[in-house]
């Protein structure tokens, strides 16, 4: 796909600067005649041979004369009319057929129209299941004008009390399934594949005029002009105003440096581009952008195509070296570094102690570095006497690299104490050890006070558990000991201090 001519790039209304903008200006036609929507668009390899085409179901001018549109780069190739006004396009593979064969299925009225090689295959006809009493008198209200309605599924019914103008599917359907309609009273409903009723219900004020789902957030576009972040529970996340009214949402997917991001078009010819709360980029179009499909077109893999409420075509291609930044389009300083701050008058107090450090400002810096080197002093001295003590859980010697750490389980009076000593030696094993606890005899009981440790084998961890027997009865604790000796050797390699919790179980009896 050839980049268009220079022309061509001033009448989209693309940014001034073409070596700083992330798209390049592919082509754009203000007299292409489609009049579609985001669903209705597909990209697809039709014929399996690597080129992929643009699926149009075309509204036609003021919803008349709707038709199926195919487009190779910046041409119609095939166009049929359609029997009712298009309300969905998805491609897919016919499995049952060796080598398996694109397909393309339109949603047309009542009816899923499939086609292969671009040519009608078959029609399926939207089975009419008997709705229950309760779905019945839903619908009933439905024609006095209350705004009811219902979803309704071949294998489950689900009922909801307005109509549902978008829907978002995530999760298979025999495992997670879950479904989030976005409803014409403003409300966004989740449902579970097990339930015939709505698990969770997110009010939005306003009606919503998108519904997208990124990684694990509901992005959904409100007639307010802002967009909203949920959770699949319900959770807000966040809140983003638009400049204008958002007229059509699609996702942006870029698999090569694993982006998912939401586009958004505003009625101000702005195409927006957010990931989460965060702008990445903004394009300008000459026209309002109605429908935007982002994939790969042709034989390019990033490639955006929207359409405009006057019947355009606009085809962009990203950059293979652009990278989407949080606020990368924003140019000049953030609009808040604009904003007044509300600065508190200045007190008597705040003149009187700006006074007295301008005139002792030798002195108190004085004193601060009196107090910053006695408290490194004291730093170095506590440092040194651990050491000395090995006050450690950590060997500091080449000859014994060794790691412990202690856990106590249990609620008492009898308490397990687990031991892990680790050799962190890469090559030599460590052997002749010994631990021994040093503990209050009066509080409590332990079946060994000193044993031996097996040989280390290099990078394992060695649980050694013993137990611990609690002898008070009023829940007083204490601490424990635990020290790492060489054989033949009185100072200790090592040594942790372990924090005895209170035993419930005496102090409950």
């Amino acid at each position: 796909m050839a980049a268009a001519s220079s022309s061509d790039s001033d009448a989209c209304g693309a940014e001034s600067n073409e070596a700083n903008s992330k798209w390049l200006d592919a082509h754009y036609d203000p007299m292409a005649n489609i009049h579609t929507f985001s669903a209705c668009l597909a990209l697809a390899d039709l014929h399996g041979d690597g080129e992929y085409k643009l699926v149009v179901g075309d509204l036609g001018p003021g919803g008349q004369q709707p038709r199926l549109k195919v487009l190779k780069g910046p041409l119609v190739m095939t166009e049929s009319p359609l029997p009712a006004l298009p309300a969905a396009a998805a491609t897919f593979l016919m499995e049952q057929h060796e080598p398996r064969t694109p397909a393309l299925a339109l949603a047309s009225g009542p009816c899923v129209y499939v086609y292969k090689n671009l040519r009608p295959y078959f029609k399926f006809s939207l089975p009419q299941l008997p709705p229950n009493p309760l779905e019945q008198d839903l619908w009933n209200q439905a024609k006095e004008g209350d705004g009811r309605g219902a979803f309704v599924h071949p294998v489950t019914q689900m009922s909801l009390p307005s109509v549902p103008v978008f829907l978002e599917v995530s999760g298979q359907f025999d495992v997670e399934f879950r479904l989030a309609a976005a409803c014409r009273n403003g409300n966004i409903y989740i449902l579970r594949r097990d339930s015939k009723h709505p698990k969770y219900c997110i009010e939005l004020s306003a009606q919503p005029v998108g519904l997208i789902r990124v990684h694990k957030v509901l992005v959904v576009g409100s007639t307010q002009d802002s967009l909203h972040g949920f959770t699949h529970k319900g959770k807000k996340l966040w809140t983003v105003q638009m400049p204008a009214a958002i007229l059509t949402m699609n996702l942006l997917e870029q698999h090569s440096r694993g982006l998912q991001a939401v586009m958004a078009g505003l009625a101000n010819g702005e195409v927006r581009i957010y990931r989460d709360k965060a702008l990445l980029n903004v394009i300008h179009t000459p026209d309002a952008v109605t429908s935007l499909c982002f994939g790969r077109y042709g034989r390019e893999d990033n490639t955006l195509i929207m359409t405009t409420r006057g019947g355009g075509l606009i085809i962009k291609i990203l950059k293979r070296t652009a990278v989407f930044v949080e606020g990368g389009s924003e140019v000049g300083p953030p609009p808040a570094q604009a904003m007044k701050l509300n600065v508190p008058r200045k007190t008597r107090l705040y003149v009187d102690q700006t006074l007295r450090e301008r005139e002792a400002g030798t002195a108190m810096h004085r004193a601060f570095q009196t107090d910053l080197y006695l408290l490194r002093l004291r730093a170095a001295r506590a440092y040194l006497q651990a050491l000395e003590s090995s006050l450690s859980p950590l060997s500091t010697t080449a000859r014994e690299p060794l790691k412990l750490h202690a856990v106590v389980q249990g609620l008492g009076p009898t308490f397990k104490l687990t031991l892990h000593l680790q050799n962190t030696s890469t090559t030599r094993p460590v052997l002749g050890l010994l631990v021994c606890f040093l503990y209050n005899e009066a509080l409590y009981s332990l079946p060994r006070a000193f044993f031996k440790v097996p040989l280390l084998v290099p990078g394992l961890n060695y649980p050694l558990e013993t137990f611990v027997e609690s002898l008070s009865n009023k829940g007083i604790s204490d601490i424990i000991k635990v020290l790492v000796l060489r054989e033949g050797q009185s100072a200790p390699l090592l040594s942790a201090h372990v924090n005895m919790p209170g035993s419930e179980g005496l102090a409950a009896a």
